[in-house]
C-alpha cells in the first residue's frame, strides 16, 4: 500500500471539514516561488516551526506539499497569530529577489483563503494538486546524467556523514591557527582614516575546505554543514581559550550557533575567562539560526547577556531589516549586507534605510561587504557609522603603510638635525 502524500491528506481534511466550515481559513505559502538556495531543507524546517505553538494549541493543520509549499487551515479567532507568524516566515526568505521595497510580492509569496465561502474553489485546487502529484518521476536520460556530472564537477562531491565524520575527528587534532583569519569592524573619518572598534575572528571555510576536504562541497546537506560548523565553533572557543597559542589583542567578535552556546563546551569556555574578557566579545548569530528556534535563542540571548557577552545579529538585508526590532529581540548589534542596489533605489530607498539606522540606533548598525568606497559613502550618508569589508582592510592597510612612512621621515630628520 503506497503511503499517502500530504496533498491527498489535505484533501481528505478539507472534505472532513465540508459540514463544519464556518470559521475556518486557510493560508499557502508559496516557497516554490523563492530561488533554489532559498529551499533547502532547513529554510523549510524554519518555517514550519514557527507553526508549530498554532498547532499545539489546536488552532490549525499544517501541510508541508511536495512543491515545498506551505499550507495551513486554522479557526478564524487565531487570524491575528496567523498573519504574525506568516510576517516571521516572510522575514526569513526576505533577501530573495522575489521581495521588494515596494512589497508587490506579498500576493506572489503568499495565497490567503475562505474555507467558508470559497470551499468548492479550494477542494478543486487541493484534487488538481493532489493528481499532479501522482504522475511518474522524471527518467533517468544521458542528458540528465550529463547535468549531474557537470554539477559535480562545478561544485563537488556532496558532504557525506562518512566524510564528515573523518573532518570532525581530523578537526579535534589539527592546529587550525593558520585558517584563522580576522576582519575588523571599523569607524571611517572623513579623510577616510579607520577607527578599529572590535575584529571578527573566523576560521575561513575555503581554506578549510583545501586543507582537509578537497573536492567537496560543504553546503550540499544544510545539516551536515551546521554540524561541521558546530564543530567549527567549539574550535575557535578551543582557541579562544588557549591565549598561549592564539593572541588577540582589543574587542573580537566571532561566529557562534546558537546551539553552541548551550552546550558544555561553551560552559566551560565561559568558566574559563574573567567577566573583563566576556565584556569585550560579541557572539555573531545567523538569523536563520535565530529563528528556526526563537525560545532556544532568547534563553541563550538572556544568559549569555547576564554574563556580559554582546550579541550581533548577522546576514540582515535592506529588505529584512525592514521586519525586525532591535530592541525587541534584545540584541546588541546588527549586521546589514552591503549591496550596489541601495544606490541605485533613489531617494525613497535611502530615507527609508535612514529611518531604520535611526530606529535600531547609529551606534548598533554594521555595514558589512564593503567591497568599495562607495558602500562606506552610502552608509555615512544614512547614518551608519561602523563598516567592515575588503575596502575597509585596504584602508586599514594603507593608513599602517602611511604611519611607517612618518615614522622614517621623523627618524631621517632626527638623524639630520
Amino acid at each position: 500500500m503506497h503511503r499517502r502524500t500530504q496533498e491527498q491528506l489535505l484533501l481528505e481534511y478539507l472534505r472532513r471539514l465540508e459540514n463544519r466550515r464556518e470559521g475556518r481559513k486557510a493560508v499557502r505559502i508559496n516557497i516554490s516561488s523563492l530561488m533554489p538556495g532559498n529551499r533547502r531543507e532547513h529554510h523549510i524546517r524554519a518555517a514550519t516551526n514557527s507553526f508549530e505553538a498554532l498547532v499545539s494549541d489546536l488552532m490549525g493543520q499544517l501541510f508541508e506539499l511536495k512543491n515545498l509549499d506551505i499550507f495551513f487551515i486554522y479557526k478564524a479567532e487565531a487570524h491575528t497569530r496567523v498573519e504574525d507568524t506568516v510576517q516571521k516566515v516572510k522575514f526569513l526568505f526576505s533577501d530573495d529577489p522575489l521581495f521588494d521595497e515596494k512589497g508587490r510580492s506579498e500576493d506572489e509569496f503568499v495565497s490567503w483563503y475562505d474555507v467558508e465561502t470559497g470551499y468548492d474553489e479550494l477542494i478543486k485546487m487541493v484534487r488538481d494538486m493532489s493528481e499532479d502529484g501522482r504522475t511518474e518521476k522524471r527518467p533517468v536520460t544521458r542528458s540528465n546524467v550529463r547535468a549531474s556530472l557537470k554539477a559535480r564537477q562545478d561544485h563537488g562531491d556532496p558532504l557525506s556523514p562518512e566524510v564528515l565524520s573523518r573532518a570532525v575527528k581530523a578537526l579535534q587534532r589539527t592546529d587550525l591557527t593558520s585558517l584563522v583569519r580576522r576582519q575588523f569592524i571599523c569607524g571611517v573619518t572623513k579623510k577616510l582614516v579607520p577607527e578599529p572598534i572590535f575584529s571578527e575572528i573566523y576560521i575561513s571555510i575555503m581554506d578549510l575546505r583545501e586543507t582537509m576536504m578537497p573536492g567537496i562541497n560543504l553546503t550540499s546537506n544544510r545539516w551536515l554543514f551546521q554540524y561541521l560548523t558546530e564543530s567549527l565553533d567549539k574550535r575557535v572557543l578551543s582557541l579562544l581559550s588557549k591565549t598561549d597559542r592564539f593572541s588577540i589583542t582589543g574587542d573580537i567578535s566571532f561566529n557562534v550557533n546558537v546551539s553552541t552556546l548551550m552546550s558544555p563546551e561553551f560552559m566551560a569556555f565561559d568558566d574559563g575567562i574573567s567577566a573583563a574578557r566576556r565584556g569585550s566579545m560579541v557572539l555573531e548569530l545567523q538569523k536563520i539560526d535565530i529563528f528556526a528556534d526563537l525560545g532556544a535563542f532568547l534563553f541563550a540571548r538572556e544568559f549569555c547577556q547576564e554574563k556580559g557577552y554582546r550579541i550581533c545579529l548577522d546576514g540582515l538585508t535592506y529588505q529584512n531589516m525592514s521586519m525586525i526590532n532591535r530592541e525587541r529581540l534584545g540584541v546588541d548589534y546588527v549586521k546589514v549586507m552591503w549591496n550596489p542596489e541601495l544606490v541605485d533605489g533613489g531617494a525613497q530607498m535611502r530615507k527609508n534605510l535612514r529611518d531604520l539606522v535611526q530606529e535600531a540606533g547609529r551606534s548598533r548598525v554594521i555595514l558589512a561587504r564593503c567591497d568599495n568606497r562607495e558602500a562606506v559613502d552610502f552608509g555615512g550618508s544614512v547614518g551608519i557609522t561602523m563598516f567592515q569589508g575588503h575596502y575597509i582592510e585596504h584602508l586599514i592597510a594603507e593608513d599602517d603603510r602611511r604611519r611607517q612612512l612618518l615614522k622614517i621621515k621623523h627618524r631621517i630628520e632626527r638623524d639630520t638635525t
